[in-house]
C-alpha cells in the first residue's frame, strides 16, 4: 500500500461571497482551491464523466466555458476492449490541456490495475475509478456502482490500482447501493487509506439511478470522514444551488453532469458566484448559435459523417429543451441526415427564433 504524501492538498482561504439566502448581504464563506499532485483546480469546478457525452470535443468546450477539470468517458478495463475504435475515441486527448483524466470501469482488480498503468504510460495525468455508474449493463458485470455492495472488495481494488498507477488515482462513487445500504463514508475511508487522492460523491444510491432528488447529508458525512479533497455531485443546476450545496456539504469542489449538457456556460456562472463576482447572463441568441454550430461541426470532424450526425443529435435535443420548437421543426432537426444539412437546419432554426423574438 502506497502512502499519500504530497499527492493532494486543500488550500483554504476566506473571502466574502454572496449566498442565495442573504438577499445581497455579505457573508463569510470558505473557498477551497483543490490540488491533486501538481494540478490546481480553481474553485474545484469539474465536469462529471458521462458516457456518450464527455468526448474530447465537449470537454474542450467546457474548459473554455469555465470547467477547471474534465474527465473523459469511462473506458473498459478489459484488455480485449482497450484497443477498440470506441475506446480509442474515448482515449483521444489530443490538443487538450492538462490534466488529462481517464475514468476506468470494471470489476476485476487486476484488470483495473493494468488499465491504470497502461493509460498512465500513454500520457494520462490522473486515473479515475468508476464506482458510480448505475446502468444495468454495467452493474450486471459487477462494475460501476455495483462495486459499492462489498466495501472490503472495494478496498482491494483501490490498493491494486494505486499500487500500479504512477499517476494520482481518484474515485467517483454514489452514496451506496440502496437507501438501507448507505456506506459511502466507509468506502471513502478505505479509499483514503489505500492512497486515493480525491473522490467525488453523487448524492444518490445505485437503486435511484437519476430518479428523485440528490441528498447531501451523506456527502457531508464523507467530507467529515476523510481529509482528501471531495467533490459534491448531483442536481447542481444553478449558481444558487451550487452555493447551497457547498454550504450543506463542506465539499472542496463541485462536479456538474447533466446540467452542463444542457447549459455548459453554467461553469462560468457558478465560478463567478463562488468568487463573489456578478453572475453573467446566459449567452444571447447569436452567441449560443455560434457556440452550438461550432460544437456540431467539431463533432462531425471528430467522428466522421454518419456517427457525427448521430452524436450531434444529443446536443440538438438539449437545444430544443432550452428553446422549444414546433413539433414538425423539432422532428426535422432530429431526423436530419448528412452533416451539412444538419448544420443548415440548426442555423435556420436560430434565424427563425431570432425573427420571432420580441
Amino acid at each position: 500500500m502506497r502512502p499519500v504524501v504530497g499527492r493532494s492538498t486543500i488550500a483554504v482561504r476566506k473571502r466574502p461571497i454572496l449566498t442565495p439566502a442573504n438577499h445581497g448581504q455579505r457573508a463569510r464563506r470558505i473557498i477551497r482551491v483543490m490540488q491533486i499532485d501538481r494540478f490546481m483546480f480553481a474553485q474545484g469546478l469539474a465536469l462529471a464523466p458521462m458516457a456518450g457525452v464527455t468526448d474530447r470535443v465537449f470537454r474542450k468546450h467546457c474548459r473554455v466555458l469555465g470547467a477547471a477539470m474534465t474527465t473523459g468517458e469511462m473506458v473498459s478495463s478489459k484488455p480485449d476492449l482497450r484497443a477498440t475504435r470506441k475506446s480509442m475515441k474515448r482515449l483521444d486527448f489530443s490538443g487538450e490541456p492538462s490534466p488529462r483524466v481517464v475514468q476506468i470501469a470494471g470489476g476485476d482488480a487486476t484488470d483495473l490495475a493494468e488499465a491504470a498503468r497502461a493509460n498512465a504510460d500513454a500520457g494520462v495525468d490522473i486515473i479515475d475509478i468508476n464506482f458510480g455508474c448505475p446502468a444495468k449493463k454495467v452493474c450486471r458485470k459487477a462494475a460501476g456502482s455495483a462495486l459499492m455492495a462489498d466495501a472490503e472488495a472495494a478496498a482491494q481494488i483501490f490498493q491494486a490500482v494505486v499500487a500500479a498507477s504512477p499517476v494520482p488515482v481518484t474515485l467517483k462513487m454514489r452514496t451506496g447501493v440502496s437507501a438501507d445500504r448507505i456506506n459511502a463514508p466507509r468506502i471513502a475511508r478505505y479509499a483514503q487509506e489505500a492512497g486515493i487522492t480525491a473522490l467525488a460523491v453523487h448524492g444518490r444510491t445505485r437503486d435511484q439511478h437519476y430518479q428523485g432528488v440528490a441528498e447531501y447529508e451523506t456527502i457531508a458525512a464523507v467530507k467529515a470522514a476523510v481529509s482528501i479533497p471531495v467533490w459534491a455531485n448531483g442536481d447542481i443546476d444553478s449558481p444558487a444551488k451550487a452555493l447551497a450545496v457547498k454550504q450543506a456539504t463542506g465539499a472542496d469542489g463541485l462536479m456538474i453532469g447533466r446540467a452542463a449538457c444542457r447549459r455548459p456556460w453554467l461553469f462560468g456562472q457558478i465560478a463567478a458566484a463562488l468568487a463573489d463576482r456578478a453572475v453573467p447572463a446566459p449567452p444571447d441568441l447569436a452567441t449560443e448559435r455560434e457556440w452550438l454550430l461550432g460544437l456540431i461541426e467539431q463533432i462531425h470532424d471528430f467522428y466522421g459523417e454518419d456517427q457525427g450526425v448521430r452524436i450531434a443529435r444529443k446536443h440538438i435535443a438539449w437545444l430544443l429543451e432550452r428553446r422549444p420548437a414546433h413539433v414538425a421543426t423539432a422532428n426535422a432537426l432530429m431526423q436530419a441526415e448528412g452533416s451539412a444539412r444538419q448544420r443548415r437546419l440548426v442555423d435556420g432554426y436560430f434565424q427563425a427564433v431570432d425573427q420571432h423574438s420580441p
